[in-house]
């Protein structure tokens, strides 16, 4: 038999010969940081959003105060806060601010690169949205698209970086209401672009979302619109070449149909299907074309609930979020071999509409996002 002092010693024995063999003796895990950014709201529909994280762990993001107005942020790797408002931002008005809209008055930031610049969009007093590039020193420039709208929810809304910093994507709002996709170039250059089979009309068209549709050879990814309101995948190679793509089973009604959220160095997209029952499904699409959709076991089957995968890292690796049953969300990691983990944010909120939220991954395997409380409050985290 035995003895407990043989079983120390055997004990110690093996967690010796597991550091001589480079193996942590205690696998370390994952810590989860609340971000509020202060003067942020703290009741429901308002509060701090943490939507983008660059390689060396730097965090742009978004809050509400009170006036309605959306702010920007950053937070270094040390937790350090700055929040920023670009000229001409509007401070009133508007709805109650989250889930963000994105027409609001105020300035929003939503991507990074990797040496600290940041990219974003305001919208000024009068519901008109101009690009913005922010330098790692805090300069700020401004930026219109050439045929960007004037008028009420028109304009310029720049979304993404590359990591190299050398491109911005996004998409713009012309006079007549349709949106047409923008590339532009660290010397000015801007590029308009449309998916040839995007129907025109208000609300229409080509479409990028936030944060991570751009990658560092200058392919984009998003959405278009056809004319029943369906969107469709697309890639837009960096020569110009546009693919368009269904995830099979994707709904073909207004608002239903295949979203693209983020592309990686490889070309590899992750977004999500919705289909005509208004049930989302995960989506992977590797630059040679082939689709993969998945679904969490836990995910709800009604309309609004589902499986969402919203960022991808260089290594293939999906985070998002899954909807359950009863409305709440909860967050998940995907990896390569298409194993899952499952988190929950300790403070995050159990009814329908609550829960955590994913939103980006970086190379180190920390991720961002945001969660609304028990009170409809929202918080930015981060998990490393």
């Amino acid at each position: 038999m035995k003895t407990r002092k043989s079983l120390a010693w055997g004990m110690l024995s093996l967690a010796i010969c597991m550091l001589t063999l480079g193996v942590p003796a205690i696998a370390q895990q994952p810590t989860i940081t609340t971000i509020d950014v202060p003067h942020a709201g703290t009741i429901s529909g308002y509060g701090t959003e943490a939507i983008a994280i660059c390689p060396t762990g730097q965090i742009a993001g978004l809050y509400a105060g009170y006036s309605n107005a959306i702010h920007a942020y950053v937070r270094t790797t040390d937790g350090t806060i700055t929040t920023l408002d670009a000229p001409g931002a509007g401070w009133g008005g508007g709805t109650i601010p989250f889930p963000t809209t994105g027409t609001n008055p105020g300035t929003y930031a939503i991507a990074g690169d990797a040496c600290g610049m940041v990219a974003g969009y305001v919208v000024d007093s009068r519901n008109v949205a101009h690009g913005y590039l922010r330098a790692a020193d805090g300069t700020l420039t401004v930026f219109d698209v050439p045929h960007a709208g004037t008028g009420n929810g028109q304009g310029t809304f720049a979304g993404n970086m590359s990591l190299s910093g050398e491109l911005i994507a996004g998409n713009y709002v012309d006079s007549t209401g349709m949106n047409h996709g923008f590339l532009r170039a660290s010397n000015g250059t801007v590029t308009e672009f449309d998916v040839p089979a995007a129907a025109t009309g208000p609300g229409l068209g080509t479409t990028t979302f936030w944060a991570q549709c751009v990658n560092s050879a200058g392919a984009v990814t998003g959405s278009y619109y056809d004319q029943n309101g369906a969107a469709h995948g697309y890639v837009r190679a960096p020569d110009g070449t546009i693919t368009t793509f269904d995830a099979p089973g994707a709904g073909i009604g207004s608002g239903l149909g295949t979203y693209t959220w983020a592309i990686n160095p490889a070309g590899t997209t992750a977004g999500a299907s919705q289909d005509n029952n208004g049930v989302y499904h995960g989506l992977l699409r590797t630059a040679d074309g082939k689709i993969t959709l998945f679904d969490i076991k836990g995910a709800g089957t009604g309309a609004g609930q589902g499986t969402q995968s919203m960022g991808i890292d260089p290594a293939g690796v999906i985070t998002g979020y899954y909807t359950d049953a009863n409305g709440v969300s909860h967050g998940y990691v995907r990896a390569v071999d298409g194993t899952y983990t499952f988190f929950d944010v300790p403070a995050a909120g159990t009814g329908p509409g609550q829960g955590t939220f994913p939103m980006t991954n970086n190379p180190a395997g920390s991720i961002v996002g945001y969660y609304v409380d028990n009170n409809g409050a929202f918080h930015g985290f981060v998990r490393k």
